[in-house]
């Protein structure tokens, strides 16, 4: 009888990149995007995740701003802002290809039904250049509900990847236990989470802290490894939205306001994460380390009582109309039919 060997997990070098966006500019941001990747992929990554809204950047406004004070700017956010499928989306999907990465990075991405609507989107592209998964951030944090709209459970999806199931979520959504679940129980054993630095926090806030507590959370909590990226702020952005202020450039300039590392199955990080400076944290994952942390805790198996819990996931799409009929059906035939009486016009009357 032919015994065949157990399919092997994959092991592989993840790459998480901690860097500035060039602030509301989508080429430039996308440009230096690709430039990243390729210097993830020299070094041997096969995983490579970006920041929270990379392109073209986080409305820190809206923390500093009042609403009418910060609604020119978000004018300058929705125009500078992605259309999915679009030519930004389509050379990040090149790059990828190009360099046989598998790709999350986070965008604001235009709503093609209102120009009132943006979201904050997660993209997740596969070595082939396939677009796998475009995930809306489902509930804005704070401040942010000024700017975005939360997306819906259609997105809260595991993608298969030769990298293992990989699942994403966009910043505060790393606390939203019963979105973590829905990721976990679908079989993620990677997960990538998108952040940007918020030096605008309350001053006892330390954000370095708090990325790294919720990231390892998830990673004890489900034993997968976390790929964590977080944004940081540039001289540029700082002297774009604090001008002369001297206390608000001291805002925008607070130190352990981003944090970007990786984290094993049981809660620690495999290498030393990257606080505050851009520059990109490499570390191998094998997932077959996994395996045995599960015997102890299984959240999604053994250590769950099904017959006590159950979470059901709204994953319908939602849009705003839905048509009983196709919306580009052709029109009636009393509509469209000849014209009688008195309303058609005579051939003279037209010359």
């Amino acid at each position: 009888m032919e015994t065949r060997p157990p399919n092997p997990l994959p092991r592989f070098t993840a790459a998480a990149v901690q860097a500035s966006p060039v602030y509301l500019d989508p080429g430039a941001t996308v440009d230096k995007a690709v430039s990243l990747i390729a210097e993830a992929a020299a070094h041997g990554a096969e995983l490579v995740v970006f920041p929270e809204v990379f392109v073209p950047g986080y409305p820190y406004w809206n923390w500093t701003m009042n609403p009418v004070q910060g609604s020119p700017w978000f004018e300058r956010l929705q125009r500078a802002s992605v259309d999915v499928p679009g030519p930004y989306v389509d050379t990040l999907r090149a790059a990828a290809r190009q360099y046989g990465v598998v790709l999350v990075i986070g965008v604001n991405e235009r709503a093609p039904h209102s120009l009132g609507v943006l979201y904050n989107t997660l993209l997740t592209i596969g070595q082939d250049g396939a677009l796998l998964g475009v995930h809306r951030k489902l509930v804005p944090t704070w401040a942010e509900k000024l700017t975005w709209t939360g997306g819906d459970g259609s997105s809260l999806r595991v993608h298969p990847t030769p990298i293992g199931p990989l699942g994403a979520l966009a910043c505060g959504e790393n606390t939203n236990t019963l979105a973590r679940f829905t990721l976990l129980a679908q079989g993620e054993l990677v997960h990538a989470s998108c952040y940007i630095a918020l030096p605008v926090a309350p001053a006892d806030y330390d954000m370095a802290e708090a990325i790294a507590v919720r990231t390892a959370a998830h990673s004890f909590e489900g034993k997968v490894f976390s790929v964590v990226a977080c944004s940081t702020v540039s001289p540029e952005i700082i002297d774009l939205l604090a001008g002369d202020d001297e206390e608000l450039r001291t805002l925008f300039s607070r130190p352990r306001s981003a944090l970007s590392g990786i984290f094993g199955p049981d809660g620690r990080p495999v290498t030393e994460p990257l606080v505050d400076d851009e520059g990109i944290v490499y570390a191998e994952i094998d997932l077959a380390r996994c395996i045995q942390p599960r015997q102890m805790h299984d959240i999604t198996g053994h250590y769950n009582r099904f017959d006590i819990f159950r979470l059901e996931v709204d994953n319908r799409p939602r849009r705003p109309v839905t048509f009983t009929a196709p919306p580009h059906s052709p029109l009636p035939q009393h509509l469209t039919g000849p014209l009688t009486g008195p309303q058609a016009a005579r051939p003279e009357e037209d010359a």
